[in-house]
């Protein structure tokens, strides 16, 4: 018996979020259903953490105990024989029989695309905020600064615990311009739920002049109430999960 670790991919689309439910189709309902399928005797696959009803990912992290008599690249080809269309597994290695992949990660970072358009656009909305009126592209520039460094983002999210902490350490935030599409990259110890998709929507808002960029500092400082709202989730992707030994 090994422990794995398996990087997965998913469109988020069709999925009520990563984390199973009794009732409705998730990434980690249809991991253990493939699993089951190689002879699989666990009762829950260990994932590095949820992500929400919508939301895509290029780097979700699985660990499972499996007795596999061939190699991780063979498990890997038999996962996606049995996977659905909307999922795959990029990779799989040997972890270490502690490993986990919630509670041994480093850093986690995402991704979230928009697009600024008056009218719709079916080819890209799967992935994508269509964003109208503009953005000021030097606004939002300016913006990812802000998020640099240690603070508490209670007024940006919700601790996965109650009464958890709400300061969080970001290591990296950026925005990047392609034509009329944007996309925002930021990397953190940890994040709060509905985390990047707040500070998504608070930079758009700000970028389209609907509130002063104080708003987020004094946010950041004093926990000041912002206005509230969130970016719709399917433009948002689970991009990588960093770990100190892989």
């Amino acid at each position: 018996m090994a422990r794995y670790q398996v990087i997965l991919a998913y469109d988020g689309t069709d999925f009520a979020g990563s984390q199973r439910q009794a009732k409705s189709r998730t990434v980690q309902g249809e991991f253990e259903k493939a699993l089951q399928k190689l002879g699989w005797p666990g009762r829950s696959a260990m994932m590095a953490g949820r992500t929400d009803a919508g939301v895509h990912a290029a780097g979700q992290v699985a660990a499972f105990d499996l007795d596999w008599a061939h190699t991780p690249e063979e498990l890997g080809r038999a996962l996606n024989a049995n996977l659905p269309a909307d999922m795959a597994v990029r990779r799989v290695q040997v972890a270490p029989a502690e490993f986990h992949p919630r509670f041994d990660a480093a850093s986690r970072r995402y991704r979230y695309r928009l697009f600024c358009r008056n009218s719709r656009d079916p080819l890209r909305e799967r992935y994508a905020w269509r964003v109208w009126p503009a953005v000021d592209g030097e606004v939002l520039v300016s913006l990812a600064q802000i998020w640099l460094g240690s603070h508490d983002f209670a007024a940006f999210g919700s601790p996965p615990r109650p009464e958890g902490s709400t300061e969080r350490l970001v290591m990296q935030a950026g925005w990047q311009r392609q034509g009329d599409e944007w996309s925002f990259e930021i990397q953190a110890n940890a994040f709060l739920y509905h985390m990047v998709r707040r500070l998504v929507y608070v930079q758009v808002a700000v970028a389209q002049g609907k509130f002063p960029a104080g708003t987020i500092a004094d946010a950041l400082a004093r926990q000041a109430e912002v206005p509230s709202g969130i970016a719709p989730p399917n433009g948002l992707t689970l991009v990588e999960v960093t770990y100190p030994s892989f």
